[in-house]
């Protein structure tokens, strides 16, 4: 009997006590369309005092398709080296028949839920890196850049700018000539990175491949040069003969030297400790 009762306890204590590695949030729901994210907490996790850094990741697709598996080998690794990593579904056109527009929504609307929850979280929310690929690029730099396109049940008071973009061959010039432009139209003044880099842009991480057939390297360019111009970092590294999508497939180079980018960059921030294994 003695016995039973301390296994209970046990039970009951570890469950109270230790939190799952890993959780799926509902953080949105318009009429009938619920949204997600994972949540991938890092090994040992407990709600402390010290917080915790976070990177939140977008999936690329053109804002027509893809899902959240994309990042998740990345998510796994810096959930390992410390972060609270989030993995964000978003409204595509294939799934959803929306725009590029309700995709921006989104991506606001779940930063904005990952900062006004940063204490159940246990994370920071002055040191939350944004990232994503292509599309996902474009909706993590839309975090930073863009005023427009929110969300009417959005708290407004909340900025969703994170403290750091990593992004990853994204679509950042959606002008003319640029990607997206017959979907955005004339809206893109107000829709394109490019067009609306500003003092204060956070420091950002920009990696592409040189055969890129969708991202120009001199738009990459470009883009840092702008960037210097307002005062902001931006790291632009360049891979050779890669092109579009190149960092997905686990199995090339390419993929192991972003990882090794992305915690370098981390890691100039102060986000990682130059030691961290």
């Amino acid at each position: 009997m003695i016995t039973r009762i301390l296994f209970i306890s046990l039970v009951l204590f570890f469950s109270k006590n230790v939190f799952s590695q890993e959780r799926t949030v509902l953080y949105k729901q318009v009429d009938t369309t619920r949204l997600y994210m994972k949540v991938l907490f890092p090994e040992g996790y407990q709600k402390k005092s010290e917080k915790y850094p976070a990177i939140v990741f977008y999936y690329g697709g053109g804002w027509k398709s893809g899902n959240i598996s994309q990042f998740l080998p990345q998510a796994t690794y810096f959930s390992k080296k410390g972060f609270v990593c989030f993995l964000v579904q978003y409204r595509t056109f294939s799934q959803y028949k929306t725009t590029p527009f309700e995709s921006v929504k989104d991506a606001k609307s779940s930063m904005r839920f990952i900062k006004a929850r940063g204490n159940d979280f246990s994370i920071d929310t002055a040191r939350i890196t944004a990232s994503g690929g292509s599309a996902g690029g474009h909706l993590a730099a839309s975090l930073a850049l863009i005023n427009g396109y929110n969300e009417d049940s959005d708290d407004l008071k909340i900025s969703p700018r994170p403290a750091a973009l990593v992004l990853y061959n994204p679509v950042i010039d959606n002008g003319p000539g640029g990607y997206g432009f017959e979907r955005i139209g004339e809206a893109y003044h107000q829709f394109s990175p490019l067009h609306n880099i500003k003092t204060g842009a956070p420091p950002t991480l920009f990696m592409l491949g040189t055969e890129d057939k969708l991202i120009p390297v001199v738009t990459a360019q470009y883009y840092k040069m702008v960037m210097g111009k307002v005062g902001s970092k931006c790291n632009l590294v360049l891979y050779d003969k890669a092109g579009h999508g190149f960092f997905n497939n686990r199995q090339n180079e390419f993929y192991a030297q972003t990882l090794q980018e992305f915690e370098n960059f981390l890691t100039s921030l102060g986000y990682l400790k130059n030691d961290s294994k």
